[in-house]
């Protein structure tokens, strides 16, 4: 038997390559957008591609199901209920598809999504019983998935309840979980680990949710804190039902001129560079998204949605190039073009630049001063975050909201922008610049956690 994980490392997506190497035959689970990856390794292991699983309709991100079917000519299984518009075999709870020795079994899991079903492997070679189940986006690592992307929280959460306890918990305790999403996904809660896999039996020793035998209490703890719901997740949604995507179109190569063009006429343009470089000199306007990190597509989408056309800068063009892609797959408005060349070109013409001055947590507090004084706070954490323990004096605007200078900031005083870790308040340091703040500090090599173990003063 074969069996591969894949990561998509920026949205914490996993998908599957699963078959037979005696028979040549494999499945791919939950395909991503770019699926070059299933190709390649399919061909390197001697596999023909014979079968497309989806778990469900996935709302964080565009399935690559078309560019698979288009490319290897694979049927697509889905349930029943989800109602795709394409071509497909629709999967009753209980369903089985041979692929060679391997059988996949459907579970219908409703609760993430009503037409959730998860995938139970069965190897004839070496036994009758399950050795795997493909969770999809309902048990996770340390965690359960939100249940308000389809329904209403309250319903969903009963779902996914029901479906744990009469589903997936009554599975041996030696059957392997392999979910969907790794911790940092937005389709999961704050206990999603970033560890691969688990087992049934670990998950029901250790995971408080499941713990929870009162349908009650577990809908009220599972629903209590849910966080604000993906950007463009009904859009995304809406395309992974539709017709299939069978290609994605390559973003046009620009010019410095003709990116200054399209700036002028209202594109975005997004700087994919690291962090420092960006602080160090960028195009002026330009936001500070970086693909050297995981997370980038999530806060593109919340910044550009689904109608702002956007534009990419990175080091080079091919760093351009696949923002673009991954643009794509969180569904935000097609990207109008990547500068060729990379930012290089930009200065090479000599064209206008701009920087930010980055400084570290204990050069900010040397800065800092207990009465206000002259150095403006602003912490883009997330609200509860900010309650749990700030620095005093500082305003509250989660990096995703800034759309204008926030309210208590004043532009022609300096103002540092404070995080977890840093990566949030180089977002919100570009931003800031972008709306016309005078002087921007971006606050590097730590955060709030970083003031706080120092002993410096915290309220909360």
């Amino acid at each position: 038997m074969v069996f591969r994980q894949l990561i998509h490392d920026d949205l914490g997506c996993a998908s599957y390559l699963v078959g037979d190497e005696e028979f040549g035959v494999a499945a791919v689970v939950d395909p991503k957008l770019d699926i070059d990856e299933y190709l390649r390794l399919a061909d390197y292991l001697g596999l023909r591609i014979v079968a497309i699983f989806e778990t469900h309709n996935h709302a964080d991100h565009v399935s690559g199901h078309g560019r698979l079917a288009a490319a290897t000519g694979a049927p697509i299984y889905i349930n029943r209920i989800a109602n795709p518009e394409y071509e497909h075999v629709a999967l009753e709870d209980g369903d089985e598809v041979a692929v060679g020795a391997l059988k996949i079994r459907a579970l219908h899991t409703p609760g993430h999504r009503p037409e959730h079903t998860c995938f139970l492997l069965i190897d004839d070679s070496r036994s009758g019983d399950p050795w795997a189940v493909l969770t999809g986006d309902t048990l996770f690592v340390g965690d359960v998935a939100r249940a308000d992307l389809a329904v209403d929280a309250e319903e969903g959460a009963r779902g996914m309840f029901r479906s744990l306890h009469s589903k997936l918990l009554t599975l041996p305790d030696n059957v392997e979980i392999w979910p969907a999403h790794l911790g940092g996904s937005l389709c999961g809660g704050p206990g999603m680990d970033m560890k691969v896999s688990s087992t049934i039996g670990f998950e029901k020793a250790n995971q408080s949710l499941l713990a929870i035998e009162d349908e009650d209490e577990f809908v009220e703890v599972s629903t209590r804190n849910l966080p604000d719901q993906p950007p463009n997740f009904a859009s995304i949604v809406e395309v992974n039902r539709g017709p299939l995507v069978e290609s994605v179109s390559e973003a046009p190569r620009l010019s410095p001129g003709q990116l200054e063009e399209l700036m002028a006429a209202g594109t975005m343009v997004v700087d994919v560079r690291a962090p420092a470089d960006f602080d160090r000199s960028h195009i002026p306007g330009a936001v500070a998204i970086t693909i050297t990190g995981a997370g980038f597509g999530t806060r593109l989408a919340w910044l550009a949605g689904t109608d702002s056309p956007v534009a990419f800068v990175g080091d080079t063009t091919e760093d351009g190039e696949r923002a673009a892609l991954l643009a794509a797959a969180i569904n935000t408005a097609p990207a109008v073009g990547v500068l060729e060349g990379g930012f290089d070109a930009w200065v090479a013409e000599g064209r206008p630049v701009d920087s930010i001055e980055p400084v570290t947590v204990h050069e900010l507090y040397e800065r800092w001063q207990p009465d206000g004084g002259r150095l403006q706070v602003l912490d883009v954490r997330e609200p509860s975050a900010w309650r749990e323990g700030h620095i005093p004096g500082s305003v509250n605007m989660p990096y995703r909201l800034i759309d204008s200078i926030p309210e208590g900031i004043d532009p022609d005083r300096p103002v540092a922008a404070i995080c977890g870790l840093g990566q949030r308040s180089a977002v919100a340091a570009s931003l800031l610049k972008r709306y016309g703040a005078s002087e921007v500090l971006h606050v590097v090599d730590g955060g709030v956690g970083t003031w706080r173990r120092a002993g410096w003063p915290v309220e909360s």
